[in-house]
């Protein structure tokens, strides 16, 4: 009996040692989380780290990125943000311009028409504009698509006709961006002579423009108001072209993160820009007369000229003769009888 004492000591102080072992955490499980845990919370998580990466062995190192919680903002900006910042911009220059129509009306002529007009606009300068502005309106248009299109239109159109038309928007909205961009460096050159700012602009920026009453300040070729539109055009037209090529163009030039902020960039300027334009459009259709003639045929009437461009047109008439081949006032065409 006392021999097999002996032999069940042992073997019971093993099967104890086994089982202390056994109970004592190794160090990796020691260190495991518990996933329930609120620590591991999903955006508790993306918020401690700046992307979730992992390894891969092709040569875009791009594709290793899995999410990137920065991506979640943006995309809350896109979606949110940016159509308010638009809607209240574009629908607020529209508002501003009905009452003023209703409570202004047209600019009228105070002394009417003389019969004579001068060229304002050569042809050269009147291609320029009219292929920009008509690039300007289908890049807005479409463009407003990747934004409002979505919640507006495919509830209206259905999804096969907002999947058509969307891809054709993109087409031209990528390829009419070369002729846009070129239209803008060619304005920047055209006119910058005449859109540096004076003494002249302060001056009717204080007399509201002619816009307000009927007091017509000095002017020369182009007034402040004008000149406003020329650097919305150079400044904006650039960003939109510098920021749109990067997101053409994916990764050549940035990341992830600094395409996030091109976009961001190139919907809020294009917006803004769109907004600016309306009123553009506005003084240049119903907002004044004879306004349209001067990018329409290149010809304004003297009266108009004198009312608006006074400082210009004495300018003008000063350096006429019969053997200068520049702009000079001259009897009205039957076009403008």
């Amino acid at each position: 009996m006392s021999s097999f004492a002996r032999f069940i000591r042992p073997a019971i102080g093993a099967w104890a040692l086994l089982l202390l072992v056994m109970a004592v955490p190794a160090p990796s499980a020691a260190q495991q989380v518990n996933p329930t845990a609120s620590s591991v919370n999903e955006r508790q998580l993306l918020q401690e780290m700046d992307r979730i990466q992992g390894r891969v062995s092709i040569p875009d190192q791009r594709s290793s990125v899995l999410m990137q919680p920065a991506g979640r903002e943006w995309r809350e900006f896109r979606n949110v943000a940016l159509r308010w910042i638009g809607g209240v911009a574009m629908l607020g220059m529209l508002a501003v311009l009905v009452i003023f129509y209703l409570t202004r009306g047209m600019v009228r002529l105070e002394s009417g028409r003389s019969g004579r007009t001068i060229v304002r606009f050569n042809t050269f300068e009147r291609f320029v504009h009219w292929m920009t502005a008509t690039c300007f309106i289908i890049l807005a248009i479409s463009g407003l698509n990747v934004t409002f299109g979505r919640p507006l239109l495919l509830p209206l159109i259905g999804f096969d006709a907002f999947s058509e038309w969307s891809q054709w928007a993109k087409f031209a909205h990528n390829y009419l961006s070369f002729p846009f961009t070129i239209g803008v460096v060619l304005i920047f050159l055209m006119w910058i002579g005449g859109n540096i700012p004076s003494k002249v602009d302060v001056e009717w920026i204080k007399r509201g423009g002619g816009l307000i009453g009927h007091d017509h300040p000095p002017a020369r070729r182009f007034n402040a108001g004008q000149k406003g539109i020329y650097w919305i055009v150079v400044i904006g037209g650039g960003l939109v072209a510098a920021t749109g090529y990067l997101l053409m163009f994916p990764f050549y030039l940035t990341g992830i993160e600094g395409m996030q902020i091109a976009q961001i960039v190139h919907s809020v300027v294009a917006v803004l820009f769109i907004a600016a334009m309306l009123a553009h459009i506005y003084i240049g259709t119903i907002g004044m007369e004879g306004a349209f003639e001067a990018m329409g045929s290149g010809e304004v009437d003297v009266n108009w000229a004198r009312e608006h461009h006074s400082l210009w047109l004495d300018q003008e008439l000063a350096r006429s003769d019969p053997n200068d081949s520049r702009p000079q006032p001259r009897h009205a065409t039957s076009a403008a009888e």
